[in-house]
């Protein structure tokens, strides 16, 4: 009777990851489901371009990899575009870097974030009040954008009738380290899929980067949420709250290029934030204010999304233990065997998914990428609940210092698709 309890605790903790399993594997290959789900994904031809742009680049600490970002920048094929960006008052090096840009070019602007203590989304609101275009675009300081990428966005919002267009961004170094393929594919499957079904259903986490939010909108939800961590995710939700069409386009040779956090310390830590701000935007309760029963609760399901996915991997080494040294009636075993099933179908998606990703890019598979892709599954979920926990514990203890990922411009050295930015 002692074993009861552990079954049934077992047992209900199964069904769930089965549910969380499920649902993540719909959301994978939601783009590939038909041939209108896969005509989602496209940007719209380009044509007169009628928009004006002003693209916000927040830079802290970004002296290395600034100077190529807003060159290529300055390389878009649109004709009505400005570039400001935002350094810290307490940061002379990627100051001195982003003055010498705005004097070879004028049409880069420097403003200077004095608030304290600095994070991103006060960075972004001390530009909003200088912004000129009417529509507002967010790129990293490491971001590799495709020169026709602002003619493409400029005939997205117009085609759609849009108040937001997210872009594709795409991690592409994914042979740095073993951790860099899985982190690829999760990006590879967000853009490409799973926020075309979050667009397609009125609730949708904005990406943090190749984000388009038309100028007059955001100003009047007052910019971003400056003390949360994940603003990107928190904008999101208050537009979707606010009735907002958001278009999502993912086209490879369009996508924001970026790379992988360079150690396995900075993408815990880059985790930990993102896990935390759902957290903050989950206990605000904004998503309550959702017109529909259905949307709030996928609202819910998706702010929780990265903790149960966490409590997944966890349980999946705990599965493979309980199948070798736990004695129990046989109906109890094979439930063990669940958790093994939804790892090993993720799997084969995922497997697949490395076959579509380097055909889009113009990549050449190897198989040591196969054998890396699986070998770090288990070890990868388990950095997921690492970080899945931190998050937890640094939101009771009140820590919301903003973790800054570290950028060395290692996607740079990557192949590319030929008419893309390299």
């Amino acid at each position: 009777m002692t074993a009861l309890p552990f079954m049934i605790v077992f047992g209900l903790a199964t069904v769930a990851m089965l549910v969380v399993a499920t649902t993540s594997l719909a959301w994978m290959v939601d783009s590939w489901r038909t041939p209108h789900a896969l005509g989602q994904m496209p940007f719209p031809e380009p044509d007169e371009p009628r928009l004006s742009f002003s693209l916000l680049v927040p830079a802290r600490h970004e002296e290395a990899v600034l100077a190529d970002t807003v060159r290529r920048l300055l390389s878009q094929s649109h004709p009505d575009f400005e570039i400001i960006l935002i350094v810290g008052d307490d940061d002379e090096g990627t100051h001195a870097v982003a003055r010498e840009l705005s004097w070879e070019d004028p049409r880069v602007r420097v403003v200077v974030d004095d608030s304290v203590p600095k994070n991103k989304p006060k960075a972004l609101n001390r530009a909003l009040a200088e912004c000129t275009g009417q529509i507002v675009g967010v790129f990293d300081a490491e971001d590799e954008v495709a020169p026709d990428l602002l003619r493409h966005v400029d005939a997205c919002f117009r085609a759609q009738r849009a108040h937001v267009v997210q872009g594709g961004v795409q991690l592409m170094n994914y042979r740095s380290n073993w951790w860099s393929l899985r982190n690829t594919l999760e990006y590879f499957f967000w853009f490409s899929s799973r926020l075309h079904f979050h667009a397609r259903n009125g609730f949708i986490p904005l990406g943090g980067n190749t984000v388009f939010v038309r100028a007059d909108l955001l100003r009047l939800v007052e910019g971003w949420d400056t003390e949360c961590l994940a603003e990107d995710c928190e904008l999101g939700i208050r537009l979707s709250v606010a009735g907002a069409k958001v278009a999502v386009a993912y086209s490879p040779e369009l996508a924001t290029r970026e790379e992988t956090p360079p150690t396995l310390a900075g993408l815990i830590k880059q985790r930990t934030r993102w896990n935390q701000g759902y957290l903050q935007v989950f206990k605000r309760g904004e998503w309550r204010r959702l017109p529909t029963r259905g949307k709030r609760t996928m609202a819910r399901y998706l702010l929780a999304m990265p903790f149960m996915q966490a409590f997944s991997g966890a349980m999946v080494p705990l599965s493979l233990l309980t199948m070798l040294f736990f004695r129990a009636p046989m109906p109890f075993v094979l439930l063990t065997y669940v958790p093994m099933a939804a790892t090993l179908a993720t799997l084969t998606i995922e497997v697949i998914g490395l076959a579509e990703f380097d055909r889009m890019f113009g990549l050449k598979v190897r198989l040591r990428d196969y054998l890396v892709l699986i070998v770090g599954a288990v070890p990868y979920q388990l950095l997921l609940a690492v970080a899945a926990v931190r998050a937890s514990a640094r939101e009771v203890r009140g820590e919301r210092g903003w973790e800054k990922t570290e950028h060395v411009g290692a996607h740079r050295d990557e192949p590319v698709l030929e008419g893309s930015v390299s």
